[in-house]
């Protein structure tokens, strides 16, 4: 082999030219010679394999061998023999130049070793694309284990393409490297709290891709489209995208909607607020308008007869209103909600149905609703709480009730 690359540096030399000439002329002929057959050789390989995968991939019934073609798996494969041919066949070219040799195998080994790495990425890229189709894993976090696969593999290549570079011995060279082993974690700070993050993510569910979230300190509140290594990615309502930090999940508290969105409905709770001085006993005649509101008319008369014969059995006074048993105008008006809330169609009535009186305000009464409703879509939901609330406002006047409300412009000029 070593003849047959002389072979033109022997017939210029006996052609009467110097022998440095002869030796860079022969250099570079057999330099020319081999790119042009590494590139022909490489464009050939790469139509092939991938000509192959492609055919191979539309009779095949997954879809694995798809993303193989989609990530250029096949191309970056079919550049090994010719990196490996140019290995090998260095010596010869540069023979005559030890130097030029030494450095070329060099950056040969480099590149080799480059070339596995863009292959491992590219494996790396087939296999997220492909656990993201399989509905067990779609909405698992399966870009942070393939980065952090990728930074490892990364790392690992880097410390054999140093090791190739200075002629240390690799283990040496990783020796050496845990000597700046504080300087090390400093740097991937963030990378491996991100990748503990996301695995403890991971393992307690806390998590996954389209849940609904809202993390007040970094002003998120949408769905999770990404959680990868460093970041989670949060859609907002809006449609602006929020980043927040892997380990903000660990450290900070958010809020996770899975279980409004996997349960049967959608809370609603929210008070209206009544007046304390609009608040009494109720007449007979009173009791006699309310008993035309048709949600409430069994109520008022199965109640009614109830308080009378309890009166009348205790001789209760009843010249005024206070002694005895009575009924308020507050508390028909919250029979009312839950009979109101009972009758709607829009309202679960499998789940909890409530409307309770809270502890009194400096503004009044807080009358509760709390109830779900039967869709939980968000712009359906909105629109079914204010139908409710739209109804009992304006039901509150019926009951001689008023609502509390800070005075204005208008109340002053009344006044």
């Amino acid at each position: 082999m070593e003849e047959k690359s002389h072979w033109l540096y022997n017939h210029l030399v006996s052609l009467g030219l110097t022998e440095i000439w002869a030796k860079y002329l022969n250099m570079l002929a057999l330099l020319l010679a081999l790119l042009l057959i590494l590139f022909l050789l490489d464009f050939l390989l790469r139509k092939i394999l991938v000509n192959a995968f492609v055919k191979f991939s539309s009779s095949s019934k997954t879809s694995f061998d798809d993303f193989l073609v989609r990530n250029k798996t096949p191309r970056n494969i079919a550049h090994i023999i010719p990196v490996y041919i140019a290995y090998i066949t260095t010596p010869y070219i540069f023979s005559d130049f030890p130097t030029a040799q030494n450095i070329i195998i060099k950056g040969l080994e480099v590149f080799g070793i480059i070339l596995v790495l863009w292959i491992i990425r590219s494996l790396l890229n087939t296999l997220k694309d492909f656990f993201k189709t399989l509905p067990n894993l779609r909405d698992k976090p399966i870009d942070s284990y393939i980065q952090v696969f990728m930074i490892f593999s990364w790392v690992v290549g880097l410390m054999f393409a140093f090791s190739v570079i200075t002629g240390t011995e690799f283990w040496k060279f990783m020796t050496a490297l845990g000597t700046a082993s504080a300087i090390i974690i400093l740097v991937f700070k963030d990378t491996i709290l991100g990748f503990v993050a996301s695995i403890q993510v991971s393992i307690n569910d806390m998590v996954r891709i389209g849940d609904w979230i809202t993390i007040e300190k970094y002003d998120a509140d949408g769905d999770v489209i990404e959680i990868s290594l460093a970041t989670v990615k949060v859609q907002n309502f809006d449609n602006t995208i929020t980043t927040v930090p892997t380990y903000a999940l660990i450290s900070d508290s958010f809020k996770n909607w899975r279980g409004m969105t996997n349960s049967q409905g959608r809370r609603i709770k929210r008070a209206l607020i009544i007046k304390q001085e609009s608040i009494k006993f109720l007449t007979e005649e009173s009791l006699q308008d309310l008993k035309k509101i048709e949600l409430i008319t069994e109520y008022l008369q199965t109640r009614q007869k109830d308080i009378k014969e309890f009166n009348t059995t205790n001789t209760i006074n009843k010249s005024i209103l206070i002694n005895g048993r009575n009924l308020t105008n507050i508390g028909v008006f919250r029979k009312y909600i839950d009979a109101y809330l009972n009758s709607h169609p829009a309202i679960n009535k499998d789940m909890m149905i409530m409307a309770r009186q809270l502890a009194p305000t400096s503004q009044g009464i807080p009358l509760e609703i709390y109830a779900f409703s039967s869709d939980k879509r968000w712009e359906n939901y909105e629109y079914i709480m204010a139908d409710i609330f739209d109804h009992l406002l304006a039901a509150v006047p019926y009951f001689e009730l008023e609502l509390f409300e800070l005075p204005n412009s208008n109340s002053f000029k009344n006044i």
